[in-house]
């Protein structure tokens, strides 16, 4: 995506109660954001990454639901197994680079 694509922003008209403007004001100040717009944007971002971490989660419920107790078995072994050291492996490639 070109940057001008990115920075590309559509403009809206919205109602909101005194309560959203005053969090908005609020937040705006918190945020030291320049502009309510900015703000709203900050706001809206941040849910939708949260929608995204809660779509991702209940992925992995799904899955460990799902998954047969071989399965979770066979996972317990390996995480046991290169669980602690994986760390430590990933460490030590980054020393050699």
């Amino acid at each position: 995506m070109t940057m001008q694509a990115a920075n590309r922003k559509i403009k809206r008209s919205f109602t909101l109660t005194p309560e959203a403007v005053a969090f908005l004001e609020e937040t705006r100040q918190k945020q030291q954001a320049r502009s309510d717009s900015e703000t709203l944007d900050l706001l809206l971002r941040e849910s939708m990454l949260e929608a995204k971490r809660q779509e991702i989660d209940q992925a992995f419920i799904a899955y460990y639901d799902s998954a047969s107790e071989q399965e979770l078995a066979e996972q317990q072994d390996w995480a046991a197994m290169a669980g602690p050291n994986i760390l430590l492996d990933s460490g030590s490639a980054e020393a050699q680079s």
